[in-house]
């Protein structure tokens, strides 16, 4: 498989098949939702459209990064989602990095969306689906987030096939910038356990797809 590794603003057209990854903790916080029992995930492109969105849908789930906020239900933790009954519910994400670059590959024809919770996931659809031609998003630091790149890589090389030991790409992100910001309490918004639970290795055991729907950009969880 061959495998293109970018930030956000280093994207010059569309992917065929585009991965995009935000271990802390965008797409962490997604798969905790799923794994809560979210029915979907409605990507945002803005605060103002997260809020509209609840305005229309009070039952709406919306959530962002950052401190708590007037119009948000929660924020961008897994560590506090994790205690939330999302049962068939609809969530409205909008965070700095994970949700732009998805939505920056909207018009790829298959997106994923990851973090090391659904790496082997991950890497098994792109295994089924055959894809031979895969850029990674790399959405934190302007792509030079360390737990991203090195979650990315280790994504492409099992769907590559090649057998991988995770810990020294578990090592690297938890290292990052990212893990010491919030182990510190520098980013608000934060849980103690958030770095803990973005270092759990395959913790679901579904992908997440992000597609169009109507006129919204949708995340749903995929068995594989």
């Amino acid at each position: 498989m061959d495998s293109l590794f970018l930030g956000i603003d280093e994207l010059t057209d569309t992917p065929s098949v585009a991965v995009v990854v935000d271990v802390m903790r965008a797409f962490t916080v997604a798969a905790w939702a799923f794994g809560q029992g979210a029915e979907r995930i409605v990507l945002a492109g803005s605060l103002d459209e997260a809020l509209a969105h609840k305005e229309r849908h009070p039952d709406w789930v919306a959530l962002k990064d950052g401190a708590p906020a007037p119009g948000f239900d929660t924020v961008n933790s897994p560590g506090l989602l994790r205690s939330m009954d999302l049962d068939g519910r609809t969530v409205v994400q909008k965070t700095t990095a994970g949700t732009v670059g998805a939505l920056a590959v909207q018009d790829a024809s298959l997106v994923l969306c990851a973090g090391f919770v659904v790496a082997e996931a991950t890497a098994r659809l792109l295994r089924t689906r055959g894809c031979d031609r895969v850029t990674f998003v790399v959405t934190g630091e302007d792509g030079r987030a360390e737990e991203d790149l090195a979650c990315a890589q280790y994504i492409a090389r099992r769907a590559g096939g090649a057998e991988t030991d995770a810990a020294g790409f578990l090592r690297r992100a938890a290292d990052s910038r990212a893990a010491t910001e919030l182990a510190e309490g520098i980013r608000e918004g934060a849980h103690p356990d958030d770095v803990q639970l973005c270092l759990e290795m395959d913790r679901f055991p579904f992908a997440m797809v992000a597609r169009r729907e109507g006129p919204l950009m949708t995340l749903r969880p995929c068995a594989v």
